[in-house]
């Protein structure tokens, strides 16, 4: 038996990329300079996956496999490696990206920005200098000649984690600490002040957008999931503002919305409770909870006051069992359906990730669809990808749950 979703006609099926993540040699980034200069603490990108030169075969891949869309990024240090001095070859490779992708049946959903800035950005201060909306707003408007035929674009990548990031960086610099926030280790609190940046920035781009695209814009949330225990339902509303609802705000007046849904965490009266250690985990320390999905777009839509269509930007594991993955996706797309059925206008769905790729500073974790030689870059697909393609073609249909 199977069950059928209600699912709109035009259903995205798909799946993400980054840019540093998968192009390599990403050399004018502040990523590039960090990892070099993490002493030892972070992996280097390098040559990545080399999808800088291979993203017809990526995408290719994606096609032939039944999916209809493929979300991919545009490199700001690549467009402005100096200030003002913008690449009008690096601007025409990203229009060669998004051409292949339509001439493939991919519906390109372009984000541009996903982690990384120009070098140079963050020497002036990064997002809290008080020229970083201009500079992004003057990037953005470089960028819209190439959209044609762009329907989704996606400002600016997990500003919630972007935040979390800016407030780690230095320490990186200095060879302290790493990103991991798996079992045992208490997650930071996001940096309101650098989220207010980003919300002024990311308003100026939809404006941008808006002017000179018909693009549908918006921009993607780390949805945390976060479930308060007894008697700290005040706390966890105060890590909801600083982890999601800050940004769902800032999301006011947009397209679309992207969800981007990992794992779920309680809400204790010290904060966020750590992750215990489980071999259930996953090989990024994370719960393993195909569940979080369908709690981050409930909580997405009561935040944004079901007015918001939404996209799931991200979804996936970490796991070197592709029999895992293709469960813990057969869940999560179980608990989308849910949420459809109770009405939550859920647009697509993007699987994190095409590739096994860079993971910000370790290459360990795999959570692609297709596995990369690292040596050779020879692309392997994995059972998953061909898996998901079918649930496409069927559109969306699962083995129905005991």
């Amino acid at each position: 038996m199977s069950r059928t979703p209600d699912l709109r006609p035009d259903f995205l099926w798909g799946a993400s990329t980054s840019p540093h993540q998968i192009e390599g040699n990403n050399t004018n980034s502040d990523w590039w300079r960090a990892e070099h200069q993490s002493q030892g603490h972070l992996e280097l990108s390098g040559d990545a996956c080399d999808s800088y030169h291979r993203y017809p075969e990526d995408m290719r891949l994606l096609a032939e496999a039944g999916l209809n869309a493929y979300r991919f990024g545009i490199e700001w240090a690549r467009i402005e490696p100096e200030p003002g001095e913008f690449s009008r070859a690096e601007l025409a490779h990203y229009r060669r990206m998004i051409e292949t992708a339509l001439g493939l049946g991919l519906e390109p959903v372009v984000t541009l920005h996903h982690f990384t800035s120009p070098r140079w950005f963050a020497e002036e201060g990064g997002w809290t200098s008080p020229t970083a909306v201009d500079r992004f707003s003057r990037y953005v408007e470089q960028v819209c000649p190439i959209l044609d035929g762009v329907t989704w674009v996606c400002t600016i990548n997990e500003p919630n984690i972007l935040s979390l990031m800016s407030g780690m960086s230095a320490a990186l610099s200095d060879g302290g600490g790493d990103f991991n926030l798996g079992a045992g280790r208490q997650m930071p609190i996001p940096s309101t002040e650098v989220g207010e940046a980003l919300v002024r920035a990311h308003r100026a781009a939809v404006n941008v957008l808006r002017e000179h695209t018909s693009a549908k814009a918006g921009w993607t949330v780390a949805q945390q999931s976060l479930i308060a225990t007894p008697g700290n339902e005040k706390l966890h509303a105060e890590l909801r503002y600083a982890w999601e609802d800050l940004y769902h705000q800032g999301a006011r007046g947009d397209d679309f919305l992207g969800v981007q849904s990992y794992t779920s965490q309680l809400v204790d009266e010290n904060g966020v409770v750590p992750v215990t250690e489980s071999p259930d985990n996953t090989l990024t320390g994370w719960a393993y909870r195909p569940d979080a999905l369908g709690i981050a777009l409930r909580q997405a839509w009561e935040a944004t006051e079901g007015e918001m269509p939404l996209l799931v930007t991200e979804n996936g594991i970490a796991t070197p069992d592709d029999t895992r993955r293709i469960a813990y996706t057969t869940e999560a797309l179980s608990h989308l359906h849910d949420a459809v059925a109770e009405g939550i206008d859920v647009r697509g769905y993007l699987h994190w990730s095409a590739l096994d790729n860079f993971e910000w500073g370790h290459w360990a974790p795999t959570f692609g669809l297709i596995a990369v030689d690292r040596e050779t870059f020879e692309r392997t697909p994995k059972p998953s990808l061909a898996w998901l393609g079918a649930v496409a073609r069927k559109g969306g249909a699962l083995e129905a749950r005991g």
